[in-house]
Order: C-alpha cells, then sequence, then structure tokens
C-alpha cells in the first residue's frame, strides 16, 4: 500500500498552554514567598498592611521544603516544554490526530465526510486546558494552545474543533483539500 503524502504537521506540547504555566507559576511565588517569609520572621508593617510573624516555628526546616517544593515547579514547567499532547497530521483524504496521555490515541477524520470548514478564534480567553476528543457541548475538541482553530462539520452533524497555533496554514490545506 502506498503511504500519502503529508499536507500539514503539527506537534503542539503541554509546556506552552498558557493557563497550566499561569497555574505552575502562581504556586512557585507562593513557595518562594513562604520560604522569605520563613526566613525572615519578624511581622512587618508595609503601607498600613500589617504581616504578622511566620506561623511554623515548631517545624525545623519548613521554609527550605518551600523553597524545594517552588524549585522541583520550575524543573517540572521546563519540562513540559518536551511533551507532547497532539500531533495533527492532514494528507490527502483525512486529517489524523494522535494525542499521547489519551485511551483513544488516534482519530481520522476524512475529507469525504467533511461538509464545512471555517477559521475561528477558539475563546476570547486563550486561558483553555488542554484536551483531546473531549465532547462538550455539541462539539468534539482537540486543543493544546494557541487562539485559532479550525473548526470542521461532517456528514452526520458532528463539528470537530482543533486547536493549532497555524490557524491559517491548517484551513488553507483543509480548504483546498474539500475542493478536490
Amino acid at each position: 500500500m502506498q503511504e500519502e503524502k503529508i499536507l500539514f504537521e503539527e506537534k503542539q506540547f503541554l509546556g506552552f498552554n498558557k493557563f497550566s504555566i499561569i497555574r505552575r507559576m502562581i504556586i512557585c511565588l507562593f513557595c518562594f514567598i513562604a520560604y522569605y517569609w520563613s526566613q525572615n520572621p519578624k511581622p512587618v508593617e508595609v503601607s498600613g498592611i500589617q504581616i504578622g510573624s511566620y506561623p511554623i516555628d515548631t517545624i525545623p526546616n519548613s521554609g527550605e521544603l518551600f523553597f524545594l517544593l517552588g524549585i522541583i515547579l520550575l524543573i517540572v514547567s521546563a519540562l513540559l516544554v518536551f511533551v507532547k499532547h497532539l500531533h495533527t497530521t492532514t494528507t490527502e483524504k483525512k486529517i489524523i490526530l494522535v494525542g499521547l496521555w489519551t485511551k483513544r490515541g488516534v482519530v481520522h477524520i476524512n475529507f469525504a465526510d467533511i461538509v464545512s470548514v471555517k477559521k475561528i478564534k477558539y475563546t476570547n480567553l486563550s486561558l483553555k486546558q488542554p484536551v483531546f476528543n473531549l465532547h462538550s457541548k455539541g462539539a468534539i475538541k482537540f486543543y493544546t494552545s494557541g487562539n485559532e482553530a479550525i473548526e470542521l462539520i461532517d456528514k452526520e452533524g458532528n463539528t470537530y474543533r482543533i486547536g493549532s497555533q497555524r490557524a491559517n496554514e491548517f484551513y488553507e490545506i483543509v480548504k483546498n483539500q474539500l475542493k478536490t
């Protein structure tokens, strides 16, 4: 059997999701503030706001635990840049979506079944969690990062929303394949 020509390929990684980055950085900030507070336990008054003394005097080295946790979270955040979540491949006959961390690892969408395609803004806020094959509100969603998506509707009425960092290129290729 002859291999199909790959027209578009995109790999999306978990480390680039804005929602996850913001959440991890807030936790890291909390850990480093707690570490600083443990090293300077005296009460402080700043601009009318009084910060009390460090509450955990009975546990030795509790501040170092916060510092260690903050460092571990920074390392995990750096490593997630290399963890692939969604691999989108477009060939001459279908779109193949591969998710590494899911039970249903591969989804095929044939161009023969697609009725319409349009490029959409994924959301007003780009703070979305990564999803793969999530059936929600009448759509099947695939998203890791980016602000735009391709919305496909098939003959059965299923709506697929595929997030992409290169949505313009992805849209043009899919639109051209539907014409042929």
